[in-house]
């Protein structure tokens, strides 16, 4: 799919006739063939929904062509995808985010500049570091130390790749030396994709204050022991009172990690995610 701006991402499909699409996000440094994505394709397709899983900009295989890439706030991108499913047509989309995906997807839903379709009816987000401040600081932690460099090191990997396409705006010495998502937004994601500091980069990029404006039916699947997420990723108040959005918080299920299966091999959250949109 080419971007407004000139890129592309690649979105892969399982198509099964129908007339109604659901549209998937994936998380930081995730695809569409993440085990994760796959689970809540098959899930969807026996439900009735033909599938779009996006490969968000750079997550497809190969380098994007801008120097910007993917982040917490690319909503921009998820209204491109949006409006080119609706181009299909589909009578009804709905949009499923993981993580990042999940931020992606709720940002969007509460933007006023986005124009929503009518045939976009409802949305989940699933174990979404929607406060993202709060969740980078977390992350940076001690007790986070091993996520946080697994993730800077396959970020950088991919900055390796792009450095060719770009070789007077990346610069990757030290890269791997990073030991936090403050250092690496501070260096990369900020500058990269036009943000002043990993803070500025955070502040704008968190949809947890603009989730009261969401008018689409939501769904918000977040475990308690999710080892990822804040208090504010919590939003009780807020959703007691919402129209539109739903709160679920699971004592257990971990970072997208809700394990019970039914026979069938399908997921609690892709259970609950179908029953919802169903």
């Amino acid at each position: 799919m080419t971007t407004p701006d000139g890129d592309f991402m690649y979105i892969d499909w399982s198509h099964i006739g129908a007339t109604r699409c659901a549209v998937l996000l994936h998380g930081l440094e995730g695809h569409s063939r993440r085990s994760y994505m796959l689970g809540m394709a098959r899930a969807c397709n026996r439900a009735g929904w033909d599938v779009a899983a996006v490969n968000l900009r750079g997550c497809g295989g190969e380098p994007n062509l801008l120097p910007r890439s993917y982040h917490h706030g690319s909503s921009d991108d998820c209204a491109a995808v949006v409006d080119h499913v609706v181009s299909l047509p589909y009578q009804r989309i709905v949009l499923i985010g993981f993580s990042l995906g999940g931020n992606v997807v709720l940002k969007y839903l509460g933007e006023a500049q986005w124009g929503k379709p009518p045939q976009l009816v409802a949305a989940v987000a699933i174990s979404t570091p929607c406060d993202v401040p709060a969740c980078a600081r977390r992350m940076d932690l001690p007790e986070s130390r091993f996520y946080t460099r697994r993730f800077i090191t396959m970020l950088c990997e991919k900055l390796a790749a792009k450095r060719g396409l770009f070789p007077d705006v990346i610069n990757i010495d030290g890269c791997k030396a990073l030991r936090t998502f403050k250092a690496f937004d501070d260096r990369y994601t900020a500058p990269l994709n036009g943000f002043k500091d990993a803070e500025d980069y955070w502040e704008r990029s968190s949809s947890l204050p603009l989730l009261g404006a969401i008018a689409v039916p939501t769904l918000m699947i977040s475990a308690a022991d999710d080892p990822f997420l804040t208090p504010g990723c919590f939003p009780r108040k807020l959703a007691r009172n919402h129209r539109f959005l739903t709160l679920e918080v699971p004592r257990f299920g971990g970072h997208v990690g809700f394990m019970g299966r039914s026979r069938q091999g399908v997921y609690w959250h892709e259970q609950r995610t179908v029953s919802f949109l169903n």
